[in-house]
């Protein structure tokens, strides 16, 4: 078994975010404004050695420092999520940098993180910030050309001879067996077996393509409470998070609302 982590570029200023959530902003500023909720929550948390680094002008340094942790600690490598909206991408700097520089020795794959960007964290979801849309064949080939390169850097993870490619939410693309199809037919084109898919398993709709998939991760703890607790423990949940929130909300010392029985 090998370990991989799961790798979010947000660790950088790109235009986008800085219209969105302010100049400046990345998942630094959402990690100093962590706040301890319970007894024992440590936050905000501080990064090893108090390193806030920047994935775009410190990028090389900074993955090479990554890779050199990842193999210290038992980590294989890291699946790096993509942000491809029909062409336009988001944070793609980062996973262009590990391209450019084979030195950087480092097991990586892509995961297409396929949903519409919405103000969330404002409950806000009906307020679109870029759309996901899947377009045409010409539309997929353009973002099959776009991870070509990747799939044949020696570093990109493969299984039996195909590069592996993670998309979060298949459920959503009406379209997957005609895209997965050409995605794969082009693969062997270019010498590949074919392209290994990998689906999550999250708190969204379940797809039960199976014969589309090669396999899945599962993305906790979403999946469990919403797809694989029984009445009871629903209940049971619901209740107790309800009581702790509103106990949290008089009690100095704060417990943790939320745990899977």
């Amino acid at each position: 078994m090998k370990v991989i982590s799961m790798y979010l570029p947000q660790y950088h200023t790109f235009p986008e975010n800085n219209e969105w959530w302010g100049e400046g902003y990345t998942e630094w500023v959402a990690v100093k404004r962590g706040k301890p909720l319970y007894k024992g929550h440590i936050q905000p948390r501080i990064p090893l050695d108090n390193r806030y680094y920047d994935l775009v002008n410190e990028g090389v340094e900074t993955w090479k420092w990554q890779a050199e942790l990842a193999k210290q600690y038992g980590v294989y490598g890291f699946c790096i999520y993509q942000y491809w909206f029909k062409g336009r991408q988001l944070m793609e700097k980062p996973m262009e940098l590990l391209l450019a520089h084979p030195e950087i020795d480092l097991h990586y794959s892509i995961c297409w993180a396929n949903e519409s960007w919405t103000r969330t964290w404002y409950d806000l979801e009906e307020e679109v910030l870029m759309q996901q849309e899947y377009g045409t064949k010409a539309d997929w080939r353009k973002h099959f050309e776009y991870l070509l390169p990747f799939f044949k850097d020696t570093r990109y993870m493969k299984i039996d001879d195909k590069p592996i490619l993670h998309i979060y939410r298949t459920a959503d693309i009406e379209c997957l067996d005609e895209m997965l199809f050409c995605f794969r037919q082009w693969a062997i084109e270019e010498g590949f077996a074919g392209v290994y898919i990998v689906s999550a398993k999250t708190a969204a709709e379940q797809d039960t393509r199976n014969e589309l998939i090669d396999g899945y991760y599962y993305f906790e703890p979403g999946y469990t409470l919403k797809h694989d607790f029984n009445a009871y423990k629903k209940l049971y949940y619901n209740a107790s998070v309800f009581v702790k929130l509103r106990l949290n909300k008089f009690k100095k010392e704060k417990v943790l609302e939320r745990s899977i029985p």
